[in-house]
């Protein structure tokens, strides 16, 4: 089989959870890989957020052990590689709470025009919280999309409840669930999150 590479339009993957286990093992690592293949465009964007304090160099260096733990990183490689890191920033926000959204606002506001896409690889506890705050904050608008992943609820009343919270920011056209152990795939075909 031939593989061919389908441009896509500019973007911004903004991650959730982003130093946790899921983005570390198989998101950044898909992503580099991505980047590798030529599958992402020079203005491509990833905004780490999680809880944690950190700077950007200090969550570009976690990205670099994890990639290379779950990549091999060849010697030709290594200008890709460098790129790869350079297209990385790190915001810290409270999901639940008012700190740190002001400051990923800015981050965002310092990118380029380009399609918002937010993954949101955290438990299903923090779906709402985090959409409600993206609403808050004003980065919900436009063609915005989210991610989310399964789990999605304990049961049929919760599934509800946190559809009807997601749907109150991102129109269902928007809103993309996947199954966990399909993220990687989903960050791999990313014409799959532009439509």
């Amino acid at each position: 089989m031939t593989s061919r590479i389908i441009p896509v339009d500019p973007f911004e993957l903004i991650v959730f959870g982003a130093t946790g286990d899921l983005a570390q093992r198989k998101l950044l690592p898909g992503l580099f890989s991505r980047d590798r293949a030529g599958q992402l465009p020079a203005a491509a964007r990833i905004v780490g957020v999680s809880r944690k304090q950190m700077s950007t160099d200090t969550f570009r260096a976690m990205a670099a052990t994890a990639v290379r733990e779950h990549r091999k990183v060849r010697p030709q490689d290594e200008a890709t590689f460098a790129r790869f890191l350079a297209r990385l920033s790190y915001v810290a926000v409270d999901a639940g709470g008012a700190e740190g959204w002001p400051a990923l606002k800015t981050e965002l506001a310092r990118g380029p025009q380009a399609i918002r896409v937010f993954y949101l690889a955290t438990g299903p506890e923090l779906f709402a919280p985090i959409c409600a705050g993206l609403a808050r904050a004003g980065l919900a608008e436009g063609d915005a999309r989210v991610v989310v992943e399964k789990p999605f609820g304990k049961d049929l009343a919760s599934a509800r409840a946190l559809n009807d919270a997601i749907g109150q920011v991102f129109p269902e056209p928007r809103v993309y669930r996947i199954d966990h152990y399909l993220g990687k795939e989903t960050v791999q075909n990313l014409m799959a999150l532009r439509f």
